[in-house]
Order: structure tokens, then sequence, then C-alpha cells
């Protein structure tokens, strides 16, 4: 059995099971998030629809550099870790506040700082993941990430977002969506004790060549 699910670290699983949870928590959005726009934001058409997700994208694509840029350059992990804890709880907060939605300018402002969340999020994310990945198992922990992180947190979320949208409605899903991202962020506390320390540099040494001795 452990050849063909080899032993995995406990960063790893961590988050993989906390991703599961985020993108379930997301994958609510995808049978709603036009339907809510359209039909309760007075004013809204499919163009909004449209436009907020390209103010997320365009927010979330662009900050996640300077984002990434940053946490490359301090030494240890613990930047990332906050930069990561930081982003997801802007993210629960956010996707909460679309309950009070009423405007297109709302939908728009929360489109970017939605994105601001998850610019904060995603870079120390895959960066964390990717310094604790097992040597030798790059493969399958990427692929397990794949699938059961993306893959089935999608699917599933897909499948019960429209049954929970037609039990509570739409609006009350987005609170919803925002306690499964705030459980998935307290998961991440959990990586806390394997967090590499910030390490500061030794001061460089300065060698004074002595001719003639």
């Amino acid at each position: 059995m452990q050849q063909w699910f080899p032993k995995i670290n406990q960063v790893i699983l961590i988050i993989v099971f906390a991703d599961f949870i985020l993108i379930t928590a997301f994958g609510f959005l995808p049978p709603i998030f036009a339907v809510f726009i359209t039909e309760q934001i007075p004013g809204a058409t499919v163009a909004t629809v449209g436009f907020a997700l390209t103010v997320y994208w365009m927010t979330k694509s662009v900050l996640q550099l300077f984002v990434a840029r940053f946490i490359d350059r301090a030494r240890g992990e613990i930047d990332d870790f906050y930069f990561m804890i930081m982003g997801g709880l802007i993210s629960s907060v956010v996707i909460t506040l679309y309950y009070f939605a009423a405007a297109t300018w709302h939908v728009y402002v929360l489109g970017f700082m939605l994105g601001l969340g998850d610019a904060m999020l995603v870079p120390p994310f895959y960066a964390i993941f990717t310094r604790h990945i097992d040597k030798g198992k790059e493969g399958f922990e990427w692929a397990l990430y794949s699938s059961f992180s993306l893959g089935a947190g999608s699917a599933l979320g897909g499948a019960l977002g429209g049954i929970f949208a037609t039990l509570v409605g739409f609006r009350a899903m987005f609170p919803l969506i925002g306690m499964l991202s705030f459980l998935a962020t307290v998961m991440m506390l959990f990586l806390k004790p394997y967090i590499a320390p910030k390490i500061t540099p030794a001061p460089a040494r300065i060698f004074i060549d002595k001719k003639g001795t």
C-alpha cells in the first residue's frame, strides 16, 4: 500500500487538507455568482459580472508579483506564514461582505479587496508547499494536491453550491463560504511549528590584504 501512497510529511498534509476546504468553499461560487449579481444587484448586467471578475483577476495578478518578490527576499519562512494567514483572513471577511452588496460599485470594490487577499495568500502558500515537498515524491505530492485539493474540492463545491443556494438562497451562501474559508485559514495555523524562523545574515567579514608580510 505504501508503494502506491507513500508517507507524506505534516506540512504537505496540512496544506492539502486546508486548501481542500478552501477550494470547496469557493467552489460554491460558480453556480451562483453570475445569477446573484444580475438578479439581486440593482442595475447590474452580465457585463457587470465580467467587469467584476476582471477587477479581481487584475488585482490579484499584479499585486501577487510584488508579494512574491518581497517574501523571496526575506530569509526564513515566517514572512510567508504571516502573509498567508493575513491573506486568508482578508478573503474570509471580504467574501462574507458580499451578503451586504447592494450596488454595482460594491461588487467592484469587493472584487478588488478579494484580489488583494488572494494576492497575499497564494505566493507564500505555493512557496511553503514547494520548500517542504518530500524529495523524490515531488510528482506524487503535486498530483495529490491537484487531484484532492483542486479536483475533489472543486467538484464537491460545485455540486453543493447549487443545492445550498436552492435551500438557503444566494445571499446566505456568502457567509457560509466565509466561515469555511476562515476554517481553512485556522487549519493553516498548524503549520507554525514547521515554519523556519527569519534568519538574519551574518555581517560580511572584511579581509585586509597585508602586502609585504
